[in-house]
């Protein structure tokens, strides 16, 4: 259970756009005009299904979306008119290495919503090709330092793939790398991260299974004075189980304040109302019970009484 001291932040994310275009209405790039209609109202969808989650027992400051400009612009005004958390991607969408959606101008983009946070997913491997990480720690430091001159927090979404020689020394298990490699990997890359002037108010990590390692992943963010920085969980597209798992182990570390999970949240609603299998109201009700799930099961407490 959280202490009084942390503010929670609960996040439905929906800014997928390059998978969510291919996997889930199989579109070629570019799209057509209903195409990108079509797409623009399913995320809708997520977000009649993220207000209907919202209650007394939520309070607006602990909840929040994270979405992209591309097909959610008229959501992040709304959600800043609602007086919840928003969140807004600058990054490009499925690019390896990190270029920013809208290249230079990125700030004007980020001005233009005035979001709670900017947010930039960012595969970084401290092992991976030196000269592709100081490429992307060299653009990531003018993000971060825009956000401190403009006074914007910056989340960062911190990815670590495999490399194929770290693979080989776990028989090219990819749950052994997640358990027995990938945490340490995660502290020496949010330590690189920070040498180079990156400087993020929440760091968004992969699940983890064992406690010593999120307490590990705090003390790294909230290294040499960083008292204010704070961590969160994201959902990876995992099962509901693991998921679950996840939150389990990282509410239990302080320094932990919440999630972001969002296709374990919409993506099967989603994919049944756009095959025709439930009605938009189902879906929205069917992703408004999972979000409120993953708060009570984070807060340790049920909402018949305030998580605030």
């Amino acid at each position: 259970m959280k202490t009084v001291q942390e503010q929670a932040l609960y996040l439905l994310p929906f800014d997928h756009r390059h998978s969510y275009i291919k996997d889930m209405f199989k579109f070629a790039i570019p799209l057509t005009a209903d195409e990108r209609l079509e797409i623009i109202d399913s995320k809708q969808l997520i977000y009649e299904g993220f207000q209907e989650a919202l209650g007394p027992d939520i309070p607006k400051t602990q909840a929040g979306v994270l979405v992209d400009e591309e097909f959610g612009s008229s959501i992040l005004r709304s959600a800043s008119l609602l007086g919840v958390v928003t969140a807004l991607s600058v990054e490009k969408s499925g690019c390896d290495e990190f270029e920013f959606e809208y290249g230079d101008a990125f700030a004007e983009h980020i001005e233009k919503f005035a979001p709670t946070y900017a947010k930039v997913l960012v595969r970084f491997n401290p092992e991976g090709e030196a000269a592709a990480n100081r490429r992307q720690l060299e653009k990531l430091r003018r993000l971060s330092e825009y956000c401190q001159n403009r006074g914007q927090q910056l989340m960062f979404e911190l990815l670590v793939p495999p490399l194929r020689q770290q693979l080989e020394t776990v028989q090219m298990d990819p749950g052994k790398f997640d358990t027995q490699l990938r945490p340490q990997l995660m502290v020496d890359a949010i330590g690189a991260i920070q040498d180079a002037g990156v400087e993020p108010r929440i760091w968004k990590v992969e699940g983890l299974t064992r406690r010593e390692d999120c307490l590990k992943i705090v003390a790294a963010a909230k290294r040499d004075g960083r008292s204010e920085v704070d961590c969160i969980v994201l959902g990876r597209g995992a099962n509901e189980a693991l998921v679950e798992s996840w939150l389990e182990v990282a509410a239990s570390a302080p320094g932990f304040i919440g999630f972001a999970v969002g296709r374990t949240t919409f993506w099967d609603p989603v994919a049944r109302y756009e095959a025709g299998m439930v009605t938009r109201f189902q879906a929205a009700s069917q992703i408004a019970q999972r979000f409120r799930h993953w708060i009570t099961l984070f807060s340790g407490q049920t909402h018949d009484a305030p998580l605030g």
